[in-house]
């Protein structure tokens, strides 16, 4: 099939392209976060072929400037991949809840930080490659201390970093920020003027 090109402006009225058709489905692992399943797919060529998906309940990652003009960050250390990562405070999202309720509890929780004002900013699938996750990505500006019980088993040390220090953490080549949700969170911070 040959290739055409669109402008942005074109691709909402483009045509939609071949693509993968379900022909079974099954279940191949409920867990307590996550859900496996296998899909036979027939392909646009009408060859066969297998999809394993990743169910995930979605998550909200929080993008926290403090009263003073500071971004909050946590740093913690992941088991899957036995480092530490310097992150956007996040969490998933409970069964029925939205993305802002989650932001607002997951910032507390996380950082014992409230913020003045929250707002969505985007929501970007994670890796659909593979999984469903979505994550959407909030501003929680005038985030002040607030009473809060940190969590024994989720350790976590919080940063705080001068907006004007931003710049630096997106050195190509030279970043801490391995995490591509933060990596976005800072870029929304570049795109709104706050740095």
């Amino acid at each position: 099939m040959p290739m055409t090109t669109y402008s942005l402006d074109e691709l909402a009225g483009a045509p939609d392209l071949p693509h993968e058709t379900t022909l079974a489905t099954r279940r191949a692992f409920d867990g307590h976060l996550l859900h496996v399943r296998v899909d036979d797919v027939r392909l646009p060529s009408g060859r066969e072929s297998v999809r394993e998906i990743v169910e995930h309940p979605g998550s909200a990652v929080i993008v926290p400037v403090t009263v003073d003009g500071h971004l909050l960050m946590i740093r913690q250390y992941r088991y899957v991949i036995d480092d530490y990562l310097l992150e956007l405070p996040a969490g998933v999202l409970d069964p029925g809840e939205d993305a802002l309720t989650a932001a607002r509890r997951e910032l507390i929780e996380e950082t014992g930080h409230e913020a003045g004002t929250i707002r969505e900013l985007s929501t970007v699938y994670v890796s659909p490659g593979y999984t469903r996750e979505r994550s959407t990505l909030v501003l929680a500006e005038g985030c002040v201390p607030v009473a809060h019980e940190a969590d024994q088993d989720e350790p976590i040390q919080l940063v705080l970093i001068p907006l004007a220090e931003i710049p630096a953490l997106l050195t190509a080549g030279a970043s801490p920020i391995r995490n591509a949700q933060a990596m976005i969170g800072l870029m929304w911070l570049y795109r709104l003027g706050m740095v």
